[in-house]
């Protein structure tokens, strides 16, 4: 294979990306920060997405063009034979990755460490990218050896979605699958006991207030850190939990029964899109358990608010969080049993110190737009000069 000319940094180049997912997270908001990472830098791209997605519906700017199919066997169709790199966000093997890697360098991002996670998928592609170092140690602990040794970090961003308001309402905390006859009862008669609370606006309550602004789903372990810190939380009267974000109905009940004991300082506000106001009402953004976590994006975007972080010691978190400077971290509670949280939350409500990340702009920057797209841009110039460098493919 021979190297391929480097292009003048305003040559209009094109790539296409594929991202299936219906909903939206952290990787569909990755989506976005990378599409425009590559439109700011003059190239074009393709988006193929789900019919009917949040993506398909939302992601519109210049130099983009979506196109929706029905599923991942209409995605070779869409592809001209043109060479243009293929990232796709959804791993996945057979006949489409070998049909798509005759006329395309396929690359699949690792949006998850895949600690516990079956590494085959990522077999069938030509590069791996990563979203932290600490993805990067999964691939490498899985036995992958053909992705790109810098982490590709995510950006703080804050903008995901329409908001006419800066109030804050309640919403319902439950993700639906209509696929299970469960979940589609539940839709229908949930809305009667949300009608209840449809006037409901958040107000700051008195005492030290602890945020969640995630989606309540498995891979954050909520209600297994809450096992462990709920009995510590519960000496603390002046505490209040506040949970913004929703998930499938087993994620919200078994977070539900770990907080019962102190059900009356928890409220729960379902998902919004007015995140940047969610954080500033918060004195600190509070994650769940690490090993899972890929990186984090809402540790980020809480702290470019201002907003400082508790978060267990421990990576992805330690990549993310300057301990005593943009947050707190604390020993992993499964390991001693929440002492270390416990003496945290001691110091705090005796000293009333609150960290302010906004002293500390050179981490932030970090994940800033602006040095994301120089990362993007850094590997897309791998890839011109050094095409060997896709060491999963046969020459």
């Amino acid at each position: 294979m021979k190297p391929r000319p480097i292009l003048e940094p305003d040559h209009p180049k094109h790539c296409y990306e594929i991202n299936l997912q219906t909903g939206v997270g952290g990787g569909e908001i990755y989506t976005r920060f990378f599409t425009a990472a590559l439109v700011d830098s003059s190239w074009t791209v393709t988006l193929i997405a789900k019919h009917g997605s949040w993506l398909a519906k939302n992601l519109e700017m210049p130099g983009l063009r979506v196109v929706e199919v029905d599923n991942l066997e209409g995605v070779p169709a869409v592809l001209a034979q043109d060479g243009s790199p293929v990232f796709s966000h959804n791993p996945f093997t057979g006949h489409v990755a070998e049909t798509i890697r005759k006329s395309h360098q396929l690359i699949f991002f690792a949006h998850m460490p895949l600690y516990g996670r079956n590494p085959a998928p990522f077999s069938a592609c030509d590069m791996i990218l990563a979203v932290s170092q600490h993805v990067i140690d999964s691939l490498k602990a899985a036995g992958l050896h053909h992705y790109y040794p810098e982490p590709l970090y995510g950006v703080a961003d804050l903008a995901r979605g329409e908001h006419t308001s800066d109030a804050i309402h309640r919403g319902h905390p439950y993700d639906w699958d209509k696929r299970k006859f469960r979940d589609r009862l539940f839709s229908v008669f949930y809305p009667v006991v949300e009608w209840a609370h449809r006037k409901d606006t958040y107000h700051k309550r008195a005492g030290l207030t602890l945020g969640i602004v995630s989606r309540l789903t498995p891979i954050k372990q909520f209600p297994l850190m809450f096992r462990h810190l709920t009995p510590i939380l519960a000496k603390h009267p002046s505490i209040n939990i506040e949970i913004f974000g929703s998930g499938g109905y087993a994620s919200v009940r078994d977070l539900r029964r770990e907080l019962r004991p102190i059900r009356s300082r928890v409220r729960y506000w379902g998902h919004q899109s007015n995140v940047g106001r969610v954080y500033r009402e918060l004195d600190f953004l509070l994650t769940g358990l690490p090993e899972k976590e890929a990186l984090g994006l809402n540790i980020l975007e809480a702290q470019l608010v201002g907003t400082p972080v508790i978060a267990v010691n421990a990576p992805p978190f330690t990549e993310t969080v300057l301990d005593g400077k943009t947050g707190y971290l604390y020993t992993d509670p499964r390991r001693d049993g929440g002492r270390s949280f416990e003496t945290l939350l001691t110091q705090i409500l005796q000293t009333r110190q609150r960290p302010n990340p906004l002293l500390f702009p050179e981490h932030l920057a970090k994940f800033s737009g602006e040095a994301f797209r120089e990362r993007v841009m850094h590997f897309l110039g791998t890839l011109d000069r050094e095409p060997a460098f896709f060491c999963n493919r046969q020459t």
